[in-house]
């Protein structure tokens, strides 16, 4: 039974990696490559800038990402019926998002930081980190 659904997940896997490669190869013929990404100025972005912007995808993500976690920590501890086993993990749960959520922050705090000295010392004019 698990050979059976892991051929099927290669079989599936390799079918959507043509259906990919079909795509991106009709997206060149469209017009839809690099010339496109052009018209919308995304090739005109400087490295420190990029590495910038992910870092606060990245970080946004992993905030809504703990908040979530308390909230689901909230959820169990109000459906917990009393129970202090319950209870006890679901307040757990909710120190460990936060904790979590203090790391983050903490992160960006210390990203923010580096990155705005670095441009001081080196001299180069980046975006705004925020």
């Amino acid at each position: 039974m698990t050979n059976k659904k892991y051929i099927l997940f290669v079989l599936k896997s390799i079918m959507s990696g043509f259906l990919v490669m079909a795509r991106a190869s009709l997206a060149q013929e469209n017009g839809f490559g690099t010339s496109y990404l052009q018209e919308l100025n995304l090739g005109d972005v400087s490295l420190m800038e990029l590495i910038i912007n992910m870092i606060n995808v990245i970080l946004g993500f992993l905030a809504i990402i703990t908040i979530i976690i308390i909230l689901w920590g909230g959820f169990r501890w109000l459906t917990a019926g009393g129970s202090e086993d319950k209870v006890a993990e679901a307040k757990k749960t909710i120190v460990n998002g936060v904790i979590g959520l203090v790391i983050i922050i903490a992160s960006y705090a210390i990203t923010t930081f580096l990155i705005e000295n670095l441009t001081i010392s080196t001299g180069t004019e980046t975006a705004e980190f925020f």
